[in-house]
């Protein structure tokens, strides 16, 4: 058990029940050229997270952490694409059009896959989900079940949409959840800053938020045995 500092007030770790989710950090949401820069956006703003998120990437590793990472699309025939999702708005591109790399949020295409620093390691879970949440039309509820997990530290993109919804979905299914601050990313600054402070809200309306920094700390102070993930 280790000590966080975080907001709106430490929280107690219990490594052994702990998983570092990473949330869609794909190259179609990332990468100049990519999905998310065709709909006007600063794709800038979600690189600033790579480093930081590396660096507790490595940590989480050389501690043996549960280690899950999620790919947010669709099958290539959209039938697990609902109309309301595939038809919302008027951008320049949709799901399952040709982009810079390959179809749109397609799975098995290129831009799908997640960027090669953050790149999965054998032994460590990729989670294909067709929504925003992580729990939604996916095994990922079952991965934690299995793993004894009951603690997550909840990293990716983007902070308002699919961070928030898998955390959410955590907290009314018992989790406890650690925002990792610096290693999840908007858009947009304003939605990044509101993001974080409605999760520690209210006492913790959602769980917590803490730096990488801390958290690295404590798992690089640390003395535990592995967990070795199903492949």
């Amino acid at each position: 058990m280790v000590s966080i500092t975080a907001q709106p007030a430490p929280i107690d770790l219990d490594l052994d029940h702990t998983a570092l989710v990473i949330i869609d950090m794909q190259r179609d949401f990332l990468l100049p050229g990519g999905f998310g820069e065709t709909l006007g956006n600063d794709v800038g703003q979600l690189q600033k997270v790579v480093p930081p998120l590396m660096e507790l990437l490595a940590a989480a590793r050389a501690a043996g952490m549960v280690i899950v990472h999620t790919r947010e699309g669709h099958l290539p025939d959209l039938s697990d694409c609902p109309p309301a999702k595939l038809h919302r708005g008027a951008p320049s591109k949709r799901i399952g059009d040709p982009g810079a790399f390959g179809r749109i949020l397609i799975r098995g295409e290129y831009g799908h896959d997640i960027i090669d620093e953050l790149a999965p390691m054998e032994g460590e879970y990729v989670v294909d989900k067709p929504g925003k949440g992580a729990f939604y039309a996916t095994d990922f509820g079952k991965i934690l079940s299995d793993n004894g997990i009951t603690q997550l530290l909840v990293t990716g993109v983007t902070t308002e949409v699919c961070v928030h919804t898998t955390t959410r979905e955590a907290n009314d299914r018992g989790y406890e959840c650690v925002v990792v601050a610096d290693c999840v990313g908007s858009y947009f600054p304003e939605f990044q800053r509101v993001g974080l402070d409605m999760i520690a809200a209210q006492g913790g309306i959602f769980g917590w938020t803490a730096a990488s920094a801390d958290i690295i700390a404590a798992l690089t102070g640390s003395e535990r045995p592995g967990i070795v993930a199903a492949s």
